[in-house]
């Protein structure tokens, strides 16, 4: 593997992004404003059979940073539902039992299997879910997560464990079975262009019911409402229950993703 500004240092741990990357994530409002102009496009997305979706926040982000996914997701025909914990302040051992219990009542008021769509440390939280409980969860999209191989290797280490009073270190085996195959298909949404995770945090080992999506540029605080995520998230949960194909990179964000053979090199 190559080195450079998010690489590989000598010992082998990842570096997070360079400084020039985290500048760049002013970038996420020019990616918000995108949508809007494009938002009569979104909406030729493939709409939904109205199933409970569960929208997960990123560390410091609350219901208010997932607003503009579970507005897109209730037009398209699903049950968009927010997490109600307020501020995501941390805590993978500590949030374990309310995630559990919060989706737990919405499949229960539904009857029908959740679908998650996590960003950032709302997928760590939402692969946990489908590990812990998947005779409840349907679907899995993560969007900018880290979860993968050196999961220090993000600008928000230091400040996640100081608010979360949890080391990353901790829960060794439960973080490298999030990083595992998990038994609900599952589509991880990232960019190299992410200013706050290394993208290589963020590949889950593809199969044939699982993938990794690349979306060229995107900022990390943008990519929740990034009009080419939105779609391949939409996508996505589209597809029947029990189901899995490919995502489709042709369509009207075609130039946007990356070859998914990408994905797997460094």
């Amino acid at each position: 593997m190559p080195s450079g500004p998010d690489g590989p240092q000598d010992s082998g741990r990842l570096r997070p992004p360079g400084l020039g990357l985290l500048l760049a994530e002013a970038r996420g409002l020019l990616e918000f404003n995108a949508s809007l102009l494009l938002s009569p496009l979104l909406m030729r997305a493939p709409r939904g059979d109205g199933h409970p979706v569960l929208a997960l926040p990123g560390f410091l982000a609350s219901d208010l940073s997932m607003a503009p996914m579970r507005r897109y997701l209730g037009e398209l025909g699903y049950e968009a539902h927010a997490w109600r914990m307020g501020r995501n302040l941390g805590g993978l051992g500590r949030m374990r039992e309310a995630l559990r219990a919060r989706l737990a009542e919405i499949h229960a008021a539904s009857g029908r299997k959740v679908s998650l769509v996590g960003w950032s440390l709302g997928g760590v939280y939402a692969r946990d879910l489908a590990l812990q409980a998947p005779e409840m969860v349907r679907y899995v999209v993560t969007l900018g997560s880290p979860f993968a191989n050196d999961v220090r290797a993000t600008n928000a280490t230091r400040l996640y464990e100081a608010l979360s009073g949890e080391r990353v270190e901790d829960f060794a085996e439960l973080r490298e079975a999030i990083a595992g195959d998990l038994p609900v298909p599952a589509t991880s949404i990232y960019s190299r262009a992410d200013g706050v995770v290394n993208w290589r945090t963020c590949l889950l080992r593809s199969s044939d019911r699982a993938e990794n999506i690349e979306v060229h540029l995107a900022s990390h605080i943008g990519l929740g409402v990034n009009p080419a995520a939105l779609w391949a998230v939409a996508d996505r949960l589209a597809q029947p229950e029990g189901e899995f194909w490919p995502f489709d990179r042709a369509g009207p964000f075609a130039i946007a993703y990356a070859p998914p053979e990408r994905a797997v090199s460094a």
